[in-house]
């Protein structure tokens, strides 16, 4: 009996997860550039939500970014209407070989790592998350979208033991 309920809980648990397959939108367009797209003034528009779906933070974001000697370096500066969060983060992006990325940002801990296909690009890393008086180590796992060469769509998904505790969603749009 014991076995049997560890057995339908992992089931129930590899059902939260998710997997998106980046390579179904390899011949997806447009194609994003990601340093095309980033590099100028992009303002975004976002709300995170709660396992619940409830949204417990709505902000947005002035990016300013910069392609300097093919690497991309994006200045984002974030104001909160509903809850709070960092107020200022610079992520540095490196290019790599076959549409990769790497890169690191001043309160991301370690390397992110990201990968383009086609209209789509996938980028993780890892963040230790301030909630409340505690602080957790989770991981972001986010996607985005070129709807068009001006306007993006970001969704994260945040997770801890590999189950989504919270998404994010981000309107970008280049000004």
């Amino acid at each position: 009996m014991r076995l049997w309920i560890i057995v339908v809980s992992l089931v129930l648990l590899s059902g939260c997860a998710l997997n998106i397959d980046g390579n179904l939108y390899r011949s997806t367009s447009p194609s994003l550039d990601l340093l095309r797209f980033f590099n100028g003034n992009v303002k975004a528009w976002g709300i995170v939500q709660d396992r619940s779906g409830n949204v417990i933070s709505r902000f947005t974001v002035d990016i300013h970014g910069e392609v300097i000697n093919g690497t991309l370096v994006l200045d984002e500066t974030f104001e909160y209407g509903v809850g709070t969060g960092v107020e200022k983060r610079v992520w540095t992006i490196q290019p790599l070989k076959s549409n990769k990325f790497s890169g690191s940002a001043t309160d991301i801990p370690g390397p992110a790592s990201g990968e383009q296909f086609g209209n789509a690009l996938f980028w993780g890393y890892s963040m230790t998350l301030p909630v409340g008086e505690s602080s957790y180590r989770v991981k972001f796992e986010d996607w985005m979208w070129a709807f068009d060469e001006t306007t993006l769509v970001n969704r994260s998904y945040i997770k801890k033991f590999g189950i989504t505790f919270a998404e994010v969603t981000i309107f970008m749009q280049r000004q």
